[in-house]
C-alpha cells in the first residue's frame, strides 16, 4: 500500500478497507507500506507511518527477496543491518498508479516467485497507459471515443500544431489526462484553449505522456470483472457525479456523488454492458480484477468503452466491491476469491518449463 504515485493517499484508503474486511482468522496479514519516495516498510504499523509521514522505531525498512526459493521480506534497521525475515505466501497489491499498478511491482513479484492478486506484468502496463489501452480496445473492435496523445518533448516543440490538431479533431470541451495515472489525478475538462493549455501543463506534472479525449455526453456506467480464463462481469452501476465530472474530489472527498446500483437500464442493455466489460478485460489480457468504465448515450443506444482499471479503488464507497456485493458476492468473499485466483494462476504458471527441453525428454 502507499507507493510512489500521485494516488498514494487513495491507496491507503483502499488498503485500510481491504485489511478490515479480510478474515483475520484465516489469513496472517502482513501490512507492507511504501513511502512516497519508494522506501518499503514492514513491522510495527506501516499504515500509521505512511499517514503521519514519520517512521517509528518498531517499523523497519524492508526489502523483497527475489529468490523464488526464499520468498519474503528482509527487515533492515536504519543502519542497514538485518532484523529478521518475513516469509510471504501471497501478495495483495493495493497500489494505484505508477510503481504499483503499472507492472513494476508485478514484475518484481514474478522474479520472487510469489503469487499476487490482480493483473500480470503485461496487462498492468497496458492498463496503466490509457493510449495503448485504447488502441488495443479498438483492435478488439470495441467502441472507443476519439482521442489524441503526445509526449512532453512533442508539446515543448510543437505546441501550436498540437493545439490546432486537438481543436480541429476533438473540439471543445475535451478532457486532458496524464496517460499513466488514475483516480482522476491531474485530469481536467477544457472548454477553451487557455484551459486546454493549463490542463496539459498540469497533466505533464504527473506523466511525460498526455492523452486528450473528445467529450462524450452521456451516462457514466461501470462494470466490475472478476476471473482469469473465464472472467465474468457484475451488474452495471451508474455514477451521478456531484461535480462537472467525476474528479478526485467527487470520488474521495465530497459525498454528493451518487452510485446507482444496479444501473437503471433495460435488461438487454445491461447484458450488452456486461459483454463489453468482459471483452475489454480480455483485450488487455487482464486477470483477477478490473473495473471497466463506459459512457452511454441512451437516446442513440450507443455505448463507448472509456478505460479499464486493473487495481480499482477498494474503499468503502468504491464501485468495484459495491458492484460485486449487488451481484451476490460480499466484500470478504470477493477478497477470498481474488486470492484463490492468484494462487491458481501461480500454480498453473509454475508448471511451465523455464529451460529448453526437447519434446519427450524431461529435465
Amino acid at each position: 500500500m502507499g507507493g510512489r504515485s500521485g494516488e498514494h493517499a487513495v491507496s491507503l484508503l483502499s488498503a485500510a478497507s481491504v485489511i478490515s474486511a479480510m478474515d483475520h482468522d484465516k489469513y496472517e496479514i502482513i501490512p507492507v507500506g511504501i513511502t512516497e519516495d519508494g522506501r518499503w516498510l514492514a513491522g510495527g504499523n506501516p499504515m500509521k507511518a505512511l499517514q503521519e509521514k514519520e517512521i517509528p522505531g518498531d517499523c523497519y525498512f524492508a526489502s523483497l527477496v527475489t529468490d523464488p526459493f526464499a520468498p519474503g521480506l528482509i527487515l533492515l534497521d536504519r543502519e542497514g543491518l538485518s532484523h529478521g525475515f518475513l516469509p510471504l505466501e501471497a501478495v495483495f497489491p493495493v497500489l494505484h498508479g505508477p510503481y504499483g499498478e503499472d507492472g513494476t511491482v508485478q514484475g518484481l513479484l514474478e522474479l520472487a516467485g510469489i503469487p499476487y492478486v490482480g493483473a500480470g506484468v503485461l496487462s498492468s502496463a497496458v492498463g496503466m497507459d490509457k493510449a495503448v489501452m485504447k488502441i488495443l480496445f479498438q483492435h478488439r473492435g470495441l467502441p472507443v471515443g476519439d482521442f489524441l496523445f503526445f509526449k512532453s518533448h512533442e508539446w515543448a516543440r510543437n505546441k501550436i500544431s498540437l493545439l490546432k490538431n486537438i481543436e480541429e479533431r476533438l473540439g471543445y470541451p475535451c478532457f486532458v489526462k496524464p496517460a499513466n495515472l488514475g483516480s482522476s489525478v491531474g485530469v481536467s475538462k477544457a472548454a477553451v484553449q487557455e484551459a486546454l493549455v493549463k490542463g496539459i501543463n498540469e497533466a505533464l506534472r504527473y506523466d511525460h505522456k498526455v492523452i486528450v479525449e473528445a467529450f462524450i455526453p452521456g451516462r457514466e456506467i461501470e462494470c466490475s470483472v472478476l476471473g482469469d480464463e473465464e472472467p465474468v462481469s457484475s451488474v452495471p452501476g451508474e455514477i451521478i457525479p456531484s461535480a462537472d465530472f467525476y474528479d478526485y474530489r467527487a470520488k474521495y472527498i465530497d459525498t454528493g456523488s451518487r452510485l446507482v446500483i444496479p444501473a437503471l437500464l433495460k435488461p438487454e442493455v445491461q447484458e450488452k454492458f456486461k459483454a463489453y466489460a468482459v471483452e475489454a478485460f480480455q483485450a488487455v489480457e487482464c486477470s483477477g480484477l478490473g473495473r471497466i468504465d463506459f459512457f452511454y448515450q441512451e437516446e442513440e443506444d450507443r455505448i463507448y468503452v472509456s478505460e479499464i482499471n486493473t487495481i480499482p479503488g477498494f474503499t468503502s464507497i468504491s464501485m468495484y466491491p459495491k458492484l460485486w456485493e449487488a451481484s451476490g458476492l460480499p466484500y470478504a468473499e470477493l477478497i477470498d476469491r481474488l486470492i484463490q485466483i492468484a494462487l491458481q494462476r501461480h500454480q498453473m504458471k509454475s508448471m511451465l518449463l523455464t529451460r529448453y527441453s526437447p519434446e519427450g525428454h524431461s529435465l
